[in-house]
């Protein structure tokens, strides 16, 4: 009869103790774990940015700020190299996450902000397509927002497609074609 009791009395403490440790206080602990370990770092070299390194340090900073599954680092081997030129600002994604962005001075020269350029840039590296809306809030505007437009943040439909790209959905960009942002491409959408 004591095992009984004894057997009783721990059945109930051991289901009190599952009580009082639910699902919803373990979670977060798991939850964190999954975010890190679906972080994809993408290393990039901006030694021959040349007045535009600090540009494109800031424009990493903002994607790393912005999503949660993709972290930006300056370094080598690089997934994406960045190059200043007298050209205007493009970028070649070979893959996400991978390809080459040229700073154009000629865009800089007439007014635009580095800042913004690198981040818009960056964003075609991510996977993002130019959306000429004119609009100073949509990163992947571009040039078609205007001088006056110093707007260097993707809005949350940016942020948010960049989540779902690394998170493995194809993203809407041609790889391997060149995004030029230039005023003779802002006329029409690409």
């Amino acid at each position: 009869m004591s095992r009984i009791i004894r057997f009783g009395v721990a059945l109930i403490l051991g289901l009190a103790f599952l009580v009082t440790v639910t699902p919803a206080q373990a979670a977060p602990a798991h939850a964190a774990d999954a975010r890190t370990a679906a972080v994809r770092v993408l290393r990039y070299d901006a030694s021959r940015a040349a007045e535009f390194r600090s540009a494109v340090d800031q424009a990493a900073q903002i994607w790393n700020s912005s999503v949660s599954n993709v972290r930006l680092v300056a370094g080598s081997p690089a997934d994406f190299v960045v190059i200043a030129d007298n050209g205007w600002p493009r970028a070649q994604p070979t893959s996400l996450g991978r390809g080459t962005v040229w700073m154009g001075r000629q865009a800089t020269a007439e007014g635009h902000n580095p800042l913004r350029i690198a981040a818009h840039e960056i964003g075609h590296i991510l996977g993002l397509p130019d959306r000429r809306t004119g609009r100073c809030t949509d990163l992947m505007s571009g040039a078609s927002a205007g001088t006056s437009c110093t707007n260097a943040n993707p809005n949350a439909a940016e942020k948010a497609e960049v989540q779902r790209n690394f998170a493995g959905f194809s993203p809407a960009i041609d790889f391997g074609r060149i995004y030029v942002d230039s005023p003779e491409h802002a006329a029409s959408p690409s």
